[in-house]
């Protein structure tokens, strides 16, 4: 494998886990300060909203003046943003400022990495590297919470912020060393649109109700991301430790349900996994309002977790054969929708749960429910680019 594969893996790598770490300890901060639990939604909300708007951006500037540079850059921006949370956790405006600064050197690594790959790439072996992408992202997502929750029950909660702030910046030394800027660029390989190029076109066909299904099931994951803690804590006096390992394991689960389910998945069945996959998420959400012991807390995690995964993966699969062949356009969308769902998710839900605590679960269970009829919807209507491209 390319020695610049492996960096780049290692940057994805470090920027979920980096996203994944603050899950079991931003709750407790909230809680410990004092300040009210919709800061939890909002401190996640102002990351996505900053890496969402401003990577387009990154992605021309990144055309015009190099991968490298957008990647050096894009690890010092977010080295800082976990020094500045450490530093000032106990100041509500410096966290929200340091969670933008993230957000936005995050989208810049996202960009950067993107083109990167592209640039090197061929058509033939481009799947292969993005797989390559998706498995350090996938463990950044399954190590992140756990090292989180270890780090912040143990040492204390800025530890896990100084150690996220002293790898990455251990990252900046190797790759300016190590990483060469590709000998030829490929322009708009790695650009992203707020509202994705051929978006109109795509929305006239039946693939629309898959998209807004993907927006709804991101929608429910990061309300969960956002409120679980805060819904234990008043359980089961949970602690960041036992986030974590949660978490962990949790992630195993959607791992074995990605890398084993998936793939067992035939061709025409996908609509029929999709209802399944609901169901069994609502009823996750349904055991967590019935919590009652940190074994029991797990399994509804591990229950909401195989449900989700198995949702979010088979709808990007059946949207991407739906797109007609314009995948360019069906990921940009799908991209969108996960980021919108990132955004409105844990703000709502956290404000959901500042009202009645078991509410938030009660709304995302009916949720997954009502949210497959869209499934009945995309099956009764005839009007397939698919077909039609066929």
């Amino acid at each position: 494998m390319k020695k610049a594969i492996l960096l780049l893996m290692s940057v994805q790598f470090l920027v979920y886990l980096g996203f994944g770490i603050i899950i079991p300890v931003l709750p407790e901060v909230i809680v410990q300060q004092g300040w009210g639990e919709v800061h939890v939604g909002g401190l996640l909300t102002v990351y996505a909203l900053a890496s969402f708007f401003t990577a387009p951006l990154w992605g021309s500037l990144s055309d015009r003046i190099g991968r490298k540079p957008l990647i050096l850059t894009g690890l010092v921006g977010f080295s800082l943003s976990f020094l500045i949370f450490a530093l000032f956790i106990n100041n509500l405006t410096i966290l929200y400022i340091s969670r933008i600064i993230g957000g936005l050197f995050s989208g810049a690594l996202y960009t950067s990495v993107t083109g990167f790959i592209g640039d090197m790439s061929s058509d033939e072996d481009r799947n292969k590297y993005m797989g390559f992408m998706g498995m350090s992202i996938g463990l950044g997502f399954i190590f992140g919470p756990a090292l989180g929750g270890v780090l912040g029950g143990h040492f204390g909660l800025t530890s896990p912020f100084f150690t996220s702030a002293a790898l990455i910046a251990l990252l900046f030394v190797y790759a300016s060393i190590v990483l060469q800027e590709p000998a030829k660029r490929k322009d708009n390989v790695n650009k992203r649109s707020i509202v994705p190029e051929g978006a109109a076109n795509l929305l006239k066909y039946r693939v629309r109700y898959l998209f807004l299904f993907s927006f709804l099931v991101t929608f429910m994951l990061a309300g969960v991301e956002a409120t679980f803690q805060l819904f234990q804590i008043d359980r089961i006096q949970i602690t960041p430790t036992q986030v974590g390992y949660l978490f962990m394991f949790s992630g195993f689960v959607d791992a074995a349900i990605q890398g084993g389910v998936i793939r067992r998945i035939k061709d025409g069945t996908e609509t029929s996994w999709l209802i399944g996959a609901q169901v069994i998420t609502a009823i996750g959400m349904i055991l967590f309002t019935l919590t009652s012991s940190l074994v029991f807390a797990g399994l509804a995690l591990c229950v909401f977790t195989a449900g989700n995964a198995l949702a979010r993966t088979c709808v990007v699969s059946l949207s991407s054969k739906e797109s007609g062949g314009k995948y360019g356009a069906a990921a940009g969308l799908s991209y969108s929708m996960d980021n919108l769902g990132r955004i409105i998710g844990p703000l709502f839900f956290s404000w959901i749960f500042t009202q009645q605590a078991n509410l938030g679960f009660y709304i995302s269970a009916a949720i997954a429910l009502i949210s497959i009829s869209l499934i009945f919807t995309f099956r009764a209507s005839t009007k397939s680019l698919r077909q039609a491209q066929a």
